[in-house]
């Protein structure tokens, strides 16, 4: 099994429905693929990230969510389901 890399976030904003993160070193490829896991989930309302400039920033993801579902546990529920699929795949 490969080793596990730890993805540093740092908390911008954390409200009931919405949650902005800066993930520090991250590129397009896992963000994408989280907006898009992220927007096709019934209770998220929107999802985004924004890359900033390129050499100085680090990307910021932005989520808010409907009605009662907490951002901040519909984010971690993701993320643990995308870890999941990932431990799955055989080469």
């Amino acid at each position: 099994m490969g080793e596990l890399v730890a993805m540093p976030v740092k908390l911008l904003l954390r409200e009931k429905n919405e949650l902005r993160l800066r993930i520090i070193g991250e590129s397009h490829t896992a963000l994408q693929m989280l907006r898009e896991r992220l927007n096709a989930h019934k209770s998220v309302e929107y999802a985004n990230y924004f890359p900033g400039h390129p050499e100085l920033d680090d990307p910021e993801f932005y989520i808010r969510t409907k009605g009662k579902s907490a951002s901040d546990k519909v984010l971690r529920d993701l993320v643990a389901g995308l870890a999941d699929e990932f431990q799955k795949i055989t080469l």
